[in-house]
This record gives C-alpha cells, structure tokens and sequence, in this order.
C-alpha cells in the first residue's frame, strides 16, 4: 500500500497511440470540466491527504483555496469515511479558467470523476446515488463507438452551462476493460472546437512570420492558454500575485509542458530534432502573450 501523493493519469487527445484499441467495447462518455484538478486521499494509516495535479496541499500552500473548502465539506469528508485506506478521489475544483459560461452555483464545487482503491479504477456507477450531484455523470454509454459518434457527444455536453450558451470544454471516454499496449489505464478526450476558438480569440490569432523554427510550431500547437493558466493558480496559491513569482512560474509551465506533452510533440512531428534552449524561449514568449498583466505587475486571473 502506499501512503504518498499519486499523480491522476495523463488524459490522451482520441487518436493518439496511447489509446488506440479504446474505443472498441463499452465506452462511457463523460463532459470535461474547465477547473482546475484536485485529489484527496486517504493513506494506509487512515489520514486524509488534499492535493492539486502536481503536489500535496497544505493550508499555508492551497490551490485555490480547496484544501481549506474540502476540510470542511461534509459529504466529502463522508464519501472518505467509508473509503479503504490507500484510496484517492480525483475531481475538478472548478475556479474560472479559460471558460467562463458555467452556472452561478456552480463554481467552488468539487466534481469527482475517478476514484482508485487499491490501484484500481472504480466503476463510476459504485460511487453511490446519494453523491451522483457531486461527481462528473456518464451522459452517454456506446459499445464500439466511431470517433464521429464521440465528436456528436460533443454538442450535447451542456453539464453545468448556462441555458443558452454553448456546450462545454468537450467530453472525457472511458473504456473499464481497456489497457493500452504500454500495459496502462488510459482515458481519452475530444475538446469542442469552439473552446479551442475562445483560446484563439484570448491569445490573438496566430501571425505568420515565414519562420521555419519546429520550435515555434510546437509551442504554438501544444502550449494553451488552460495549461498556462492552471500553473499559475498552483504557483500563487493562496498568497496572491508577486511579480518576484515569475521565475517560479515560468519554470513551473516549463516542467509542465515537456513532462506532459513531449510524448504527443514527438508523435505529431514525427521525432523532429528540437533545440530546447529555443523552445524553452519560445515557451516564456508565449506566456508572456497569454498573460501580459502578470508582467505588468497586475493581477488578473482570467
């Protein structure tokens, strides 16, 4: 058993050869929340543990404030009482990021979407009907389904959206019988074309500069606004902006993106020769686009 912080699994874009062979079975879909991840769990002596993506959480570094929240939340703390020990609960602490159309009542909420006893993923449906408002729910269950079926889900991915405003960041498939040909547990995702469209309207529209630098492309395909502003949320914390942070949080979105995407970089340009010093300029200039007013010496999460 162990007692220590456990990183939720990478989530791969449909296609990818980490999950090549999901869709065939029975497929659960699932909206994809736009917040920031959370995790609590319980160790093999029983003590309850708070965690963001990355690290532990305590009450003098919370991220976004959901350690203090999730102390106090009583159906959390129950559903962690009648958990074993060496259990983690993984969700979405929804805070404002990129998508901001979500209802009123629904933000500083905490949505379960997987749950691990004993390194094992649990059913969603074993999660209990008295906790169904609190955990992301299947909208959807297809056996076989084609990538057209998913991107049809899309649409009707409304979970927690103002009447009228669109659908959602897109839609997370799970498939309980499946693991990949690496011998891991993997889900897959599809994200709307319009969340990508409101990373594009807050960036600017790429410009064209006749450059031939992979480095740029890379940077330009695989670093968002979401993953920028999420590793700024974990780095400030509940102390506030400083602009003596910026050091840290550059190096936070640089540790993020090449541990997270270099797989799919190398796929997706067919192991092009990168100059990591180059991407790693390209990588703070983009940040720097994304997020002017931490340049600035102003405060803006956004």
């Amino acid at each position: 058993m162990s007692s220590v912080y456990q990183q939720y699994q990478h989530v791969e874009k449909l296609g990818s050869d980490e999950v090549n062979g999901l869709l065939e079975g029975e497929c659960y879909i699932f909206p994809k929340i736009d917040g920031t991840n959370a995790h609590v769990w319980k160790d093999c002596y029983g003590k309850i543990h708070y965690g963001s993506r990355k690290r532990e959480l305590s009450l003098d570094a919370d991220n976004a404030g959901f350690m203090r929240w999730a102390m106090d939340c009583e159906w959390l703390q129950a559903i962690m009482e009648r958990l074993p020990y060496d259990s983690h609960v993984y969700g979405e602490w929804l805070v404002p990021h990129s998508l901001k159309t979500y209802t009123e009542d629904a933000w500083r909420q905490f949505y379960i979407f997987d749950v691990i006893v004993d390194g094992k993923y649990i059913h969603y449906k074993y999660l209990g009907s008295n906790i169904l408002f609190h955990h992301v729910p299947c909208t959807r269950i297809i056996i076989n389904p084609k990538l057209m079926d998913i991107k049809r889900c899309l649409a009707e991915n409304t979970y927690l959206i103002q009447d009228g405003e669109g659908c959602g960041e897109g839609v997370v498939v799970k498939n309980y019988d499946f693991v990949n040909k690496f011998g891991r547990v993997c889900w897959g995702k599809m994200v709307t074309n319009e969340f990508k469209e409101r990373h594009t309207r807050e960036m600017g529209a790429p410009v064209s500069r006749g450059t031939s630098y992979i480095e740029e492309k890379i940077v330009n395909d695989f670093l968002s606004k979401d993953i920028i502003d999420k590793a700024f949320l974990r780095t400030i914390g509940d102390e506030g902006w400083n602009a003596r942070m910026i050091p840290q949080l550059l190096g936070v979105i640089w540790h993020d993106f090449v541990t997270e995407q270099i797989w799919d970089i190398l796929k997706a340009n067919k192991n092009p020769q990168i100059d990591f010093k180059v991407l790693q300029r390209f990588c703070n200039k983009k940040i720097k686009e994304a997020r002017p007013d931490l340049f600035n010496n102003k405060f803006d999460i956004i």
